[in-house]
């Protein structure tokens, strides 16, 4: 069976920062590319940035240069480290993996406010 956990979401003020890890099992990490997306209320899921199974790595315009993806393969964990947040990137974090198939976690809550 196929998890995906995300963990490390929460409240933090604006220009904080949080790493989120997304904790994979039932899959050949090493062979998936992992995505973070989010999901705002009232917008649709976005992509937030990538990382392929060589760990080259892609970014949404609007994190560029304020989110770093990583991987352990050794630890089946992929992360999302988020520094200069705004109130914007509040949203459920959502971790994906996709090689032969595609799976989701379950989301992880961020909020930026004062």
């Amino acid at each position: 069976q196929v998890q995906l956990v995300e963990s490390g979401g929460g409240l933090v003020q604006p220009g904080g920062s949080l790493r989120l890890s997304c904790a994979a099992s039932g899959i050949t990490f090493s062979l998936y590319s992992l995505g973070w997306y989010r999901q705002a209320p009232g917008k649709q899921r976005e992509l937030v940035g990538t990382i392929t199974s060589g760990a080259n790595t892609n970014y949404a315009d609007s994190v560029k240069g304020r989110f770093t993806i990583s991987r352990d393969n050794a630890k089946n964990t992929v992360y999302l480290q988020m520094n200069s947040l705004k109130p914007e990137d509040t949203a459920v974090y959502y971790c994906n993996a996709q090689y032969s198939s595609k799976y989701w976690g379950q989301g992880t809550q961020v909020t930026v406010s004062s």
